[in-house]
This record gives structure tokens, sequence and C-alpha cells, in this order.
């Protein structure tokens, strides 16, 4: 059996090799002519590869590395509605990337109609674990107004600076202002109107110190600031404040907290005559935060040396908040009382209002009764809503009117008694990510004054709808109409006998009002970019007596570096 495998084998390995020969000798013979042929390509023949084998064992996540925290701007170029949000957000605890370095000095530079030049710049470190520090700049101007010698400039510079070591953080701020403006809120047919005569400078310096401690895991934590601004003005005012403030919370368990600040404040204002504003202020509070209800038990201390109006020396508030969620993360509703002793000096009010007369009367703001309630909450995770009402009484709440002497300048009004406001307030607010975001606000004032003919220079109704647009990360919008309704003014006339001089109500515009930016990115480094501000090109008055700008428009680049 075994001999005739072997003969079989030895057959069909000699058939083999006489065909290997005879393949070659029958080619070279047929070398003729070439016959037709048909070659068919077969498209839908599919390649598959076999399936690969998987493995589904878990991988090892390893916990969140602690990393610096990242520098981040947010530039606002005109002046949006503020916007709360409570968004639900999901947290992933996976390691980070390595971190791709971040500029972090960033410049625009623009010009606009107006003759108005436009610059900004914020610069700062790297990441850094130990510092941080930065400075910006700010300067934009106007050589041309709505109505003759209207051109206004604003310049700032700001230095800020911060150091992280064992769990504590000392910093500082430094910032200084220089902003020129006229009173041209006089008679046109005046001719007899100096430029340098209604020329305005304001001169502000500010220098801030703070520490606090950053360990989440005490107990304690506390905060400490003093800080000195210095005002001047082209005339005769000075002002200087030296404040400090205190803070210090203790947590008696998860949900509950002792807490105590306190605030002084020592204000110098001289202008023709010289005078000091003392200023204290001590707020003890014990807060609780439950799974659905919240609370605050205090009570607010406060003194001012003011002497204006019969201003109140000492002023004990009571203070309760108390917070109820009806639906998790939906719905949630609120009540408070309060009130509080609020500081004024002359450096705020010229940021409010540039076109104040010369030796003023100045006092703190007591707002001796601050009840309001309310409801906010999430209707989607994309819709958020708050709803309030509020009523409120003042003593010494100051009032914009134009003085007797000169209608182009300021006098500050108080109301001989209490000034009582009753105020409505609602937002709607649809947040998609980082790409739509839009809103409407709206607040609704009701003044009842004691003395005073009307609320002065301050508007029933206020109102805002605003949007924001990012387009792929390369094209960004941002949008904002608003609406002011009127208020009033008071100005002197003289009378028929031109011996007696009487004051006349005068209403300002109704204001509405359109803005809009465009910034599109040519690169992670450069952009360019348009603001658009009154586009309805509405020559209104604020205060009265001063028109504001139309169309204004302002167009520049942006680099980062």
């Amino acid at each position: 059996m075994k001999n005739k495998k072997m003969k079989t084998a030895g057959l069909a390995l000699l058939a083999g090799i006489c065909t290997l020969i005879a393949s070659p000798v029958w080619a070279q013979k047929n070398t003729g002519k070439l016959e037709d042929a048909e070659i068919v390509v077969e498209k839908s023949r599919v390649n598959e590869l076999p399936e690969a084998s998987r493995n589904f064992e878990k991988f090892k996540v390893d916990p969140p590395q602690k990393k610096p925290t990242a520098v981040s701007y947010k530039f606002t170029d005109y002046k949006l509605a503020q916007q709360d949000l409570n968004l639900n957000m999901r947290v992933l605890t996976i390691k980070p990337e390595d971190q791709t370095p971040l500029p972090g000095n960033y410049l625009k530079l623009g010009y606009g109609n107006y003759g108005t030049p436009y610059v900004k710049g914020y610069f700062h470190n790297n990441r850094d674990e130990q510092y941080s520090y930065g400075a910006n700049i700010s300067h934009i101007s106007s050589s041309k107004g709505p109505v003759p010698n209207s051109g206004v400039s604003n310049s700032s510079i700001g230095l800020n600076g911060e150091s992280y070591t064992n769990g504590l953080t000392i910093g500082g701020k430094f910032n200084y202002g220089h902003d020129k403006y006229n009173f041209y809120g006089y008679s046109p047919l005046d001719e007899s109107v100096k430029e340098d005569s209604i020329k305005q400078l304001f001169n502000r310096i500010s220098l801030q110190g703070y520490l606090n401690n950053k360990n989440t895991e005490s107990p304690l934590q506390y905060q400490a600031g003093v800080g000195v601004s210095i005002f001047r003005d082209n005339f005769e005012a000075r002002e200087s404040n030296v404040a400090i403030n205190l803070g210090a919370t203790y947590a008696l368990s998860a949900i509950s907290r002792f807490s105590l600040n306190a605030d002084f404040s020592g204000i110098s204002y001289q202008d023709s005559s010289k005078t000091t504003r003392g200023f204290f202020k001590l707020k003890p509070a014990y807060e609780v935060d439950g799974d659905r209800f919240d609370y605050s038990v205090g009570v607010n201390l406060a003194y001012t040396g003011d002497k204006v109006n019969d201003a109140k020396k000492m002023n004990i508030y009571p203070v309760l908040k108390i917070a109820y969620e009806v639906a998790d993360d939906k719905l949630v509703l609120f009540g408070n009382l309060s009130g509080d002793l609020q500081r004024t000096s002359l450096y705020q009010l010229t940021q409010e209002n540039p076109y104040l007369n010369s030796n003023l009367q100045i006092a703190d703001v007591n707002k001796a009764l601050d009840v309001n309630g309310g409801l906010t909450g999430n209707i989607s995770k994309n819709l958020s809503f708050t709803a309030r009402v509020s009523y409120l009484s003042y003593r010494n709440l100051y009032f914009f009117n134009n003085a007797a002497s000169d209608s182009s300048r300021f006098d500050i009004f108080y109301d001989n008694d209490n000034t009582n406001v009753l105020t409505f307030f609602g937002e709607l607010v649809f947040n998609q990510s980082e790409k739509l975001r839009l809103g409407a606000r709206t607040e609704y004032n009701k003044y009842k004054t004691a003395s005073l003919a009307k609320p002065f220079h301050r508007p029933a109704t206020q109102a805002s709808f605003f949007g924001t647009y990012n387009i792929y990360n390369k094209l960004f919008f941002n949008g904002e109409l608003y609406y002011i309704s009127s208020s009033y003014g008071s100005i002197a006339r003289t009378n028929s006998d031109n011996t007696t001089v009487s004051r006349i109500l005068k209403k300002t515009d109704n204001i509405v009002d359109l803005n809009l930016k465009a910034d599109y990115r040519f690169s992670d480094k450069f952009s360019t970019f348009v603001m658009l501000n009154n586009i309805l090109n509405k020559k209104y008055e604020r205060y009265v007596n001063y028109p504001t700008k139309g169309l204004n428009v302002i167009g520049g680049i942006s680099y980062s570096f």
C-alpha cells in the first residue's frame, strides 16, 4: 500500500514538471496576431477586513490633577444688562489634557466717526501657580459731538497682582483715570461762552490691597482689604477716601455658618469749604442652607457722620432672607426684609453724571426699608427667569437737577422726607451653550416723593432686549435694544418783571436705542471688529439740555500675543 501511494505521488510530480516546461514553449509558438478579448471590471466588489478582536476591560482613569487657573478675559465695549444664570452642569472627573498655552496679552485698535480713536489693551503673565499679575489700558475720545464744544475723552490705566502662598492670597490693584468733558448744555444763542470756562477735567486714583485665605477645608474663611481713592476736578473740588473692609465666615456645620462683615470709610471733601464724612457698618448674620429651605437672620448696624438734610446718625436694620425650592432646579420662592446705609462719594457721583456743579452737598443714602419677594427658576435647561416686586423707603436718596444759576450744570437735590419706591422687575434669559444667548429685562419704578415736584432724572421704566450669537467660533455678534422712559428736570426762567425767577419743569425724551457689535476672527491671533451705537440715529436727551450723539460707528482690529 505504501509503494502504491509513492508511485501515485511520483506520477503527479512528473506531470507538474512537464506542464511547467511546456507552457513557455507554447507561448513562444503563439506569436501571431492578437485576438480580441473582453475584460470585466467588477465595481460592486467590497473588500472587507476581518473583525478585530475587542478588549472590553475598563481602563483606569486617574483622578484630576491640579492645574493653574486659566487666564480668561471678557471684553464688553458697551453696556449690556447684567445677567445671572443658574445653569445645570454635569461635572466629568477625567484627567484634563495638557493645557495649550494661552496668550496673556490682548490689544484692540480702532477709529470711528466724530473723530473717535479707540484703544483697549489687556496684558497678563502666563499661567503660574504662585503669581498672577497684569495691566490694562483704555482710551476712547471724540473730538466732535452732537453740538459744538461737546467733545469727550476717557483714558485709564490699571495694574493688578496676586500672590498665592501657604493657603493665603495677597493681592493689590492700582488704577488711574483721566476724563475730559465740556459743559455743553448751554443755550446755543449764548455767544459769550468760552471753551476754557466750560472745560471739566477729572483725575481719579485708586489703590487697593487685600488678602484672604483659600483653604476650603478650614471652617474659618476670612478676608481683609484696605483702599485709598483720590479725586480732583478742574475747579476746586478735592476728595480723598480711606476705606477698610473686614469679613469672616465660620462654618458651624455642613449647612450652617456664622458671618461677620465690617466696613469703615473716612472721606475728606473740599471745595469752597472742607467737610469730613465718617462711615461705619457692622453686619453679623447666621445662615443656613437646607435641602429646600435656606434662610439668613442678622442685623445691620450703620453709622454716618453726614449732617445734610438732618441725616440720622445711628441706624439699626433687621435682616431676614428666606428661599424655598418648590421644585428641584425648577422653581425657587424668595423673600427679603432688610435695610442698608449706602456710601456715596463725589468719585462715584461724577461717574454717573459728569456735569455736576461745584460745592455740592453729599450724603450717604439711607435705605430705611427694603421688602421684596419673588420667584426664580428654570423653565427648561436653556430658559431661566426671575420675577420680583419690592417696596423701598429711602432717606437722602439723591436726584440730579439743573442748577438755578447755570442750567448746564447739575445740583444734587434731596427729599425733605422719605422717598418711597414700588418696583417691579422681570428677566427672561435663553442660553444655548456658547452659541446663542437671548434675554429680556424690564424694571418699573413708581416713585413717591415728599417735597420734590418730580423724581428728577430718575426714569420710571427701563427695558432691554439683548443677545449674543457665535458662528463656529469665527464670527461673533452682540446686540442690545433698550428703552428708557422720559424723566423730568427743572430749569430756571426769569419772569416777565425781570426781577423774579421761577422754575419750570422740562421733560426729557423717551429713549429707544439699538447697539450692535460684530467680531470676525481671522486666526487665533488676529480679528477685526465693528461697533455700531445708536443705530436709530436719535439725538435724544438723557439729561435736560444734553443731547447725545447720533449714529456712532467704530471699526478696528484685535491682536492677541
